[in-house]
């Protein structure tokens, strides 16, 4: 298969057009999002939403997220349309929020992972409200990589993992956000599956309380069926390990620097992921600087490209956790998984 890639700024009428069609048709078509690139089908042809998995090498057990370009679409995705919902769709959408209802009999069982409930978002991104337009079709989307694998925030890195295995990349610059929406179930409690940049802090002063999901900053319990995207244990991962230092700032800093020197006399290569407040600690050490502790979405729109780039040639990546408020919760639920977990805290 050849991948064709349009760029969405000076080809936008062609490039939406011609995707919609390859969507109608059965095909897969990457393009841009707020978030993150999105892998799209066909989100009402289960034999379309299977090609993502092919493609992905993605397990069928993780349900997807069916994007739309008007509120109104989710009367044919849901059994009803909730209270909480309408109130956050009115303050969030189109945004990087994914809501979770219980599904109507249209939604195939290849996109909820046989799961009674669907996830649907509208995205704040024009080439993608183009092309679901274009489809004429709700499209069933994750991230567009390798299963596993950091989630791409460029075309660039689209096709650094599924050139030949798809159809077309739209390509529409970086991404803004830089982490996938947030996810939160409205089935029983509002409970939040998978953090973004929809913060629990802003969520609640639409809704009131909403509760956070044990396993955003734990690992999925052994044979517990993932209800969101991004739930698996390992997730976001380059081809290095990842290690992740707890504590205070001058804490991490110090099991950072004693862990580095360790694996440099053992012959690995290394890079430490520095904010700007913590960069005065790593001299004479490599290391890059991925944001600002004082602004945690820096940190979420700069990680995962970080995460591709700077891991070429390198055994360890190190990194310092920070706080879970506001966005700090998005940051570390994808750190942590990055990272399958393992932490440093002494």
């Amino acid at each position: 298969m050849q991948t064709q890639l349009f760029c969405a700024k000076t080809q936008k009428e062609n490039g939406t057009s011609l995707g919609g069609r390859i969507i109608r048709n059965g095909g897969l078509v990457a393009f841009p999002t707020e978030t993150v690139y999105g892998l799209g089908a066909n989100g009402l042809d289960g034999e379309a939403v299977n090609k993502i998995f092919e493609a992905k090498g993605r397990p069928n057990d993780n349900p997807l997220i069916l994007h739309i370009a008007k509120k109104s679409d989710v009367k044919q995705l849901w059994k009803h349309i909730p209270d909480e919902a309408r109130r956050l769709m009115d303050a969030f959408w189109p945004g990087p929020l994914t809501i979770i209802y219980l599904k109507s009999d249209i939604v195939p069982d290849e996109v909820t992972a046989g799961l009674d409930t669907v996830a649907v978002r509208m995205p704040d991104n024009k080439t993608a409200l183009a092309l679901i337009r274009a489809a004429g079709v709700p499209i069933a989307a994750p991230s567009a990589n390798l299963s596993g694998k950091p989630s791409p925030t460029t075309a660039e890195h689209v096709l650094e993992d599924m050139d030949g295995r798809i159809d077309m990349v739209l390509d529409g610059g970086p991404c803004r956000v830089g982490v996938e929406s947030t996810v939160i179930s409205l089935v029983g409690k509002p409970r939040i599956l998978r953090p973004g940049g929809i913060t629990k802090e802003m969520l609640e002063q639409v809704i009131g309380t909403v509760e956070v999901s044990a396993a955003v900053l734990n690992p999925l319990p052994e044979g517990a069926k993932a209800e969101s995207p991004g739930m698996k244990h390992k997730h976001y991962s380059p081809d290095c390990d990842v290690l992740v230092a707890l504590g205070e700032p001058k804490t991490a800093a110090n099991i950072i620097i004693r862990e580095y020197g360790i694996a440099e006399n053992d012959g690995k290569s290394c890079i430490i992921f520095a904010t700007e407040q913590t960069k005065g600690y790593y001299r004479g050490k490599k290391y890059v600087i991925i944001g600002d502790r004082d602004q945690p979405e820096t940190l979420c729109a700069n990680l995962f490209d970080a995460l591709r780039e700077e891991s070429h040639g390198v055994d360890i990546i190190f990194a310092e956790g920070i706080p879970t408020d506001h966005e700090g919760l998005a940051y570390m639920n994808r750190l942590l998984r990055a990272a399958g977990f393992t932490v440093l805290d002494k």
